[in-house]
């Protein structure tokens, strides 16, 4: 199916600028405590593995790069939040997971950050729309590829 160009790149720059704007709204939020974006990015990863991540799984969901991420999670372990333990199926690799006092920072955390997402995004849209927003986004993630690549 031929797309139209002006059309895609508009809806392009509209979700870019939508998802700016909320992030810009959440960071400046007071939801974070001691933590910053990036680091609550990584203790909520880690809490939705229940038997914790990899160093490339992790980097998968967080978005950053194997260099930023190396030096986020070596914050993160000297902080005492998250711990290493060997990979049982790779004794070259370790699993991530949190520790008790990051699971603790990642829900108290959390709990304030859900209530700042559902005040941003239910302010500008109603039920139908979040469920539709929802729908598009799932859509994007899920799709394959134009080209037929996964990157």
């Amino acid at each position: 199916m031929a797309a139209d160009t002006k059309l895609a790149n508009a809806a392009w720059e509209a979700l870019f600028r939508a998802q700016k704007t909320i992030e810009a709204e959440l960071e400046a939020g007071d939801a974070w405590g001691d933590l910053i974006p990036s680091d609550y990015g990584v203790l909520y990863a880690l809490s939705t593995a229940k038997s914790g991540l990899r160093m490339s799984e992790l980097g998968k969901d967080v978005l950053l790069s194997q260099a930023g991420l190396s030096r986020l999670v070596g914050r993160l372990e000297a902080r005492g939040l998250i711990e290493r333990h060997p990979d049982p199926d790779d004794a070259r690799a370790s699993i991530l997971c949190l520790s008790k006092a990051g699971a603790h920072a990642q829900r108290r955390v959390g709990a304030r950050h859900g209530r700042h997402v559902a005040e941003a995004l239910s302010s500008r849209l109603d039920d139908d729309q979040l469920i539709a927003l929802q729908t598009l986004c799932e859509r994007i993630l899920t799709a394959p590829p134009a080209n037929g690549d996964n990157q």
